[in-house]
Parts: C-alpha cells; sequence; structure tokens
C-alpha cells in the first residue's frame, strides 16, 4: 500500500512540471478520441493481466501468488504512470482548461482535477485485481471497500501539498503585497514548505483519521489494556481509534502524529479479534517504540531533506537536462515540440530521484526503523515472544509467504530471525540502536553537503560558473540549431554585456537588429551599451542616439526614455536628456528614486553650463 504513495507523489511532479510553451500550445483534435482508446485498452490489459493470474497455480515457477500479484499491480500501476504522461505531454490535456478562470487563480483546484484522472486509472488496476487480492483478506471484502480503501489511504500523501498550494493561491489573491513579496524570495520559500511540513506533521492526523473513516475504539478489556500499556510508557495520545481498512480484515496497527495532542493509535477490527491479549501488547509496544525512538520526527526531517536537495540541484539538473535532451528524436517522432521534450526528460530526472531517495532511502531507514521498534518490546514486556507469535499469526492469516519481500518492512522470516537473535544475545538491541543513531548522523552530515553546494551552485561561485556554461554552452548549441531565433541572440548578448565582453555583446545585438531590427529589447541595451560603456573605447554616441530613437518609435517605455537621455547628453543635448529623463520620470512605477536622480543630475549639468550672472 506504501507503493500507492509514490505513484500519487510522481504523478505529482509530472502534472506540475508539464508546461507547452509557445508553438506547442495546441491540444492535438484526435486528444479526447486517443484517451478514451487508451482507457479501453488499458481497462483490457489489466482484466485480462489478473484473469490469467487468477488461472495459475499458487505457486508457478517457484514463485508465490502473492509475490506474482505484488509485481502485475506494481507493473500495471506504473503502466497507469505512463498513460498519464501521454494525457498531459502528448495529448496535452493541460491545455483543456487553458483561459479557464477560476482555475487561473486557484491552480490547485485544476491539478486536482488531473490527479482525480490518474486516481480513474489506478481505480481500473484496483478493481481488477480485486478478484485475487480478495483471497489474501482473512475476512470478506467487498470490491468497493478494497477500491476505497486504496483510494483513502493513499490520498494523505497529498494532504501536504494541497494545503501548501490552495494557501499559496489565497495569498496571491490577497490585497497585500507583503506576503507575495516573501513567497518570492528563496528564504521565503523555504521558510514558507517547511512550516507548512511541520504544521500538517502536526495536526494532519485530526483530518487523516477523518479521511479514514476510523472511529474510537469501544470500551472494553481490550482499550482498557492498550490504555494501560500506553500510561506505563509514559506515551500521550489523543484517542486510540477503530482502523476499518480494507473492512477492517488485515492484522495491523499504526500510529501518528508529532504531538501528544493530535496522536492517535490505530487498532483495526481483525487485530482486536484475532490476537491474544499478550499478542496485542506486543503491537501496541511496537508502535509506542516508534514514538519513544522519534522516527515520524525523523521521517519529517527526510522529507525536508528531499526539498533541500530538490531546491539545491534543481537549477543545475535543468541546465543538463535542457542541455543533453536525450528524448529530442523521439518527441518529434511522437510530434512533442522541443520545449515539452525538455520539461518531459527534465520530470523524469524529477522522478528518478525521487524513487532512488524514497524508495530506496526513506525504505533503508524504514525498515531498520521497524527493527528497532520490534526490539522496544524488550523495554515494555521483557521479551519477544509474543511478537514472534503474533508474525506467525500474521503470516498464517494473510495468506502470504514469511520470506516475501517488502521495500519498507524486513520480511516476517527477517524480523522473526532478529528477534529470536536477540533473544538469544541481548547486546544486539544496544548495537542496533547504535547502527540507528551513525545512520541518522551521515544522512544529516550528507544532506548538509548537499545543501553547501546547492548554495554555491545557486548563490555562490558556482552560480558564475553555471551561468558561463549556459550561455556559452547550451545557448550557443541551440544557436547553432535555429540561427535565426532573435531571442536566443538576446540572451547572449545580455549574457556578454554582464560579464563585461563589449564586443561579443555588440556582435550579439547587431545579429539581433539583423534578424528582427524592431527587437526594442536589443536597440536600448546597444543604445545603453554604446552611450554609457565603462571603456571609453566602445563608446558611440551617433550608434547611441540612432538606436535610441529607434527604439522609442517601438515602446516609449521609461527604460527607453532614460537610455535615450543619456544618448542625448553624450551628443551635447542636454535640454533634450532632461526633457526624456523626466517624462520617464512620470511613468516610473516603483523606481521614482531612480529616476529623479536622473532628472536631477540632468539639471545639474545645464546649470553647470550657463553663464555666470
Amino acid at each position: 500500500m506504501f507503493a500507492n504513495f509514490i505513484y500519487f507523489l510522481v504523478a505529482l511532479i509530472l502534472y506540475t512540471t508539464c508546461q507547452h510553451p509557445g508553438a506547442s500550445a495546441v491540444m492535438p483534435d484526435h486528444a479526447l478520441v486517443s484517451a478514451l482508446a487508451l482507457v479501453g485498452l488499458f481497462t483490457g490489459i489489466c482484466l485480462f493481466s489478473f484473469k490469467r493470474l487468477a488461472t495459475r497455480s499458487p505457486l508457478a515457477a517457484g514463485v508465490s501468488l502473492d509475490l506474482k500479484l505484488d509485481r502485475t499491480l506494481s507493473r500495471l500501476s506504473i503502466l497507469a504512470l505512463l498513460l498519464f504522461a501521454a494525457d498531459l505531454y502528448i495529448l496535452k490535456f493541460k491545455l483543456l482548461f487553458a483561459g479557464f478562470r477560476p482555475f487561473e487563480i486557484f491552480p490547485t483546484f485544476e491539478a486536482l482535477l488531473f490527479l482525480l484522472m490518474f486516481v480513474g486509472y489506478l481505480v481500473i488496476v484496483w478493481a481488477a485485481a480485486w478478484s485475487v487480492q480478495k483471497r489474501f483478506f482473512p475476512r470478506s471484502v467487498t470490491r468497493k471497500s478494497f477500491v476505497l480503501s486504496n483510494i483513502s489511504f493513499s490520498l494523505p500523501a497529498l494532504l501536504p501539498w494541497f494545503l501548501l498550494s490552495i494557501t499559496a493561491d489565497l495569498i496571491q489573491i490577497l490585497p497585500f503585497d507583503g506576503p507575495r513579496t516573501f513567497l518570492a524570495t528563496p528564504g521565503g520559500e523555504i521558510l514558507y514548505v517547511l512550516f507548512f511540513l511541520f504544521a500538517v506533521a502536526s495536526v494532519g492526523p485530526v483530518m487523516i483519521q477523518k479521511l479514514w473513516g476510523c472511529s474510537p475504539l469501544d470500551k472494553g478489556p481490550v482499550r482498557d489494556r492498550i490504555e494501560s500499556l500506553c500510561n506505563t510508557a509514559q506515551l500521550g495520545y489523543a484517542d486510540i481509534l477503530k482502523w476499518e481498512l480494507f473492512g477492517g480484515s488485515m492484522i495491523t496497527a499504526g500510529v501518528m502524529g508529532l504531538v501528544a495532542r493530535f496522536r492517535y493509535i490505530l487498532v483495526t477490527p481483525a487485530l482486536v479479534t484475532l490476537l491474544t491479549p499478550p499478542e496485542i501488547d506486543a503491537v501496541i509496544a511496537h508502535e509506542i517504540g516508534h514514538v519513544k525512538h522519534r522516527h515520524i520526527h525523523f521521517y519529517l526531517v527526510f522529507f525536508a531533506g528531499y526539498i533541500a536537495c530538490v531546491y539545491a540541484l534543481f537549477d543545475p539538473l535543468y541546465v543538463l537536462v535542457y542541455y543533453l535532451n536525450p528524448l529530442s528524436a523521439m518527441g518529434s517522432f511522437v510530434g512533442m515540440a522541443p520545449e515539452s521534450v525538455s520539461t518531459l526528460v527534465f520530470s523524469l530526472v524529477l522522478i528518478l530521484l525521487f524513487l532512488l531517495y524514497f524508495r530506496f532511502g526513506f525504505g533503508f531507514f524504514m525498515r531498520n526503523f521497524e527493527r528497532q521498534a520490534d526490539t522496544h518490546v524488550y523495554s515494555l514486556l521483557g521479551n519477544a515472544g509474543s511478537l514472534i507469535n503474533t508474525f506467525y499469526k500474521i503470516a498464517r492469516f494473510s495468506r502470504t509467504s514469511p520470506d516475501r519481500p517488502n521495500w519498507h518492512h524486513f520480511s516476517i522470516t527477517q524480523r522473526i530471525g532478529f528477534l529470536e537473535q536477540c533473544e538469544a544475545d541481548s547486546t544486539l538491541v544496544g548495537k542496533h540502536n547504535k547502527k540507528i543513531r551513525r545512520m541518522i548522523l551521515g544522512y544529516l552530515v550528507a544532506i548538509l553537503l548537499v545543501v553547501i553546494a546547492g548554495y554555491s551552485l545557486n548563490f555562490g561561485k558556482g552560480k558564475e560558473a553555471l551561468n558561463r556554461y549556459l550561455a556559452e554552452t547550451v545557448l550557443l548549441r541551440e544557436l547553432e540549431i535555429d540561427p535565426e531565433n532573435a531571442d536566443l541572440y538576446t540572451m547572449i548578448g545580455d549574457y556578454y554585456y554582464e560579464r563585461e565582453m563589449f564586443e561579443q555583446a555588440i556582435q550579439a545585438y547587431d545579429n539581433v537588429l539583423k534578424i528582427a531590427p524592431r527587437n526594442v529589447h536589443a536597440l536600448n541595451n546597444l543604445a545603453w551599451l554604446f552611450a554609457t560603456c565603462r571603456d571609453a573605447s566602445f563608446q558611440d554616441p551617433e550608434k547611441a542616439l540612432n538606436l535610441s530613437t529607434t527604439a522609442l518609435g517601438v515602446d516609449r517605455a521609461a527604460y527607453v526614455l532614460d537610455t535615450h537621455a543619456e544618448a542625448c547628453q553624450l551628443n551635447g543635448l542636454d535640454q533634450a536628456a532632461l526633457a526624456a529623463a523626466m517624462e520617464a520620470l512620470a511613468m516610473a512605477g516603483d523606481r521614482v528614486g531612480y529616476y529623479q536622480s536622473q532628472v536631477d543630475r540632468f539639471q545639474k549639468r545645464i546649470r553647470d553650463q550657463q553663464p555666470p550672472p
């Protein structure tokens, strides 16, 4: 089930990174028909796959049926992601609501609509899988209950994103500039995300337990026993809840919540009815172990670490993807524009990092945290006998192999084996706790190094090198592909001007004007260079005046007037310079201070040139 979390988050990455700029922003005429055909084909594949699986013997080719079921679910869920990506990148469904005002104001709701499209694909998978999956539940579970349980269990993965995004939408429409300005800064964006992560981790369990349809566990011996054990462990909690996961047929428990006031202990009906009181104690001791060892706190740190890594590596990765663009040939074959191909490849890179980070990194920590929680039974109960019996019972009632691998848990056989080793050698518990501490320290050091490298790439010396690479390699490479692209020449000219490589900047701007003679950006920047260049050898009064006059004929904006004023002053036309500066001041906007200083400077020059009375 935890795999569903990953599928939902991957779908979110696909959606948020999908773009169709410029000429590619046209939805194919056949998009809706093609999408319906793909849905029909996908449904047929799902039904055929699980029907074939249902007719096979429980053990064929040395692979158990439950393992085959897991593999089939994984493959079809990945296929669902591929179809969702095709809807976004090839059929361009994201353009379906272009210009729809409510979605422009609240883009979060558009994202939710598309995520529901992906949920639809998964519902097809789950509905088809039910005929095989129901064999592994100790109680009868309806198809509807199975599908709804999958949906409700997976949706909390999107809760932090939804709350963060909808709040950002609201901030954008509020009549206050302060919050918007704060969110536009790198530091503000990071603090905003971290605040929401902590807030959702703290109070989110209140919403999650409602979403899962939990209710307070009935008063009686089981509840009394759990309350007594929690009191012994000095564990604070808000309530003990009955968790109707898959109709309550699974033998499992859970705990969620950073703080006691919003912490909930979850138990399924099957756990209450099928386990003996000592076995229930062992399961609750395991959940208490998660809290006492602060595993939930570390999970929050782990999510924050992922955000830090993405933020630090975002720009370098985008430049690398844009430069390499390995799928450009495939994109042309299916009718995708180069810009869309670049965003798709970038999405795939982000997804790969996401899978490596969570599927393997997070999974590694989760497995070892589960083992640490298992050993907490020694602190509360003195031995692991009841927990070992529970594992055997879970394997028997769930009809799954105890050797079944799991990315976020060790297998039941492995967990039992480690507990039996601890029974024989109690020092293994302390050794494992030390191993966990070393793992966490190593993780924090690694994240710190990534953040330092990211800071250098985004704000330090590394940024300068990255920008140089972008201009001199990526832009020049693109220019070879599209030599008539005025925008590329403009970007190159700006880059060279910023680095005071004036000769190359002039050449780039000249190339722009050969392609687009009325490009106001190139006209203005080249006029400014000829009028104000700190290297006097590049100053050219006549060219500066001609270029700025032409630019004014295209756009009489404040910044163009300011350039024209400088050109007039360089040519000795002081009154014309003052008039242009005053006109620029009148439309200054938020740069009143600068334009006022320009007016004052030209007025002073005129006064200084007047003969004394």
